[in-house]
């Protein structure tokens, strides 16, 4: 098994998409003719959103929204950069919240923590090793 594509559930999948092409630099690789669902390009692994009612539509219930809970939700995005720093100043200019500024960690990696307007958790980090 291998881990082919994680999905976000969103409020406005366009504006996802949007803020992560500025904040981050992923470019779009599609959004569907619906507006329900749609993908950035990030190497091996693809990152998509959907929609909320697709989503809870496909799951046949209800979830915590990450953009309706005042806290982020007990996963992240790790997106790895070589500068961290300023990986964070783009994301923050673009809109999102600045979580935790980068730190260097004991294990030799430096980290910093970022909220989208969507309420994503996202993790700029430099390669571990």
């Amino acid at each position: 098994m291998k881990l082919g594509y994680t999905i976000v559930y969103v409020s406005d999948v366009a504006a996802s998409l949007a803020f992560f092409e500025r904040a981050f630099g992923l470019p779009r690789r599609f959004l569907h003719e619906s507006g329900t669902y749609g993908e950035v390009e990030t190497g091996a692994t693809t990152l998509s959103f959907a929609q909320h009612a697709t989503a809870r539509e496909g799951l046949g219930h209800d979830y915590v929204a990450a953009d309706a809970s005042a806290r982020p939700l007990g996963m992240e995005l790790g997106l790895i950069t070589g500068d961290v720093a300023a990986a964070c100043t783009r994301a923050v200019q673009a809109g999102a919240t600045l979580l935790a500024a980068p730190a260097d960690k004991p294990w030799g990696q430096t980290v910093a923590y970022v909220r989208c307007p969507d309420g994503t958790l996202v993790e700029l980090c430099t390669q571990i090793g």
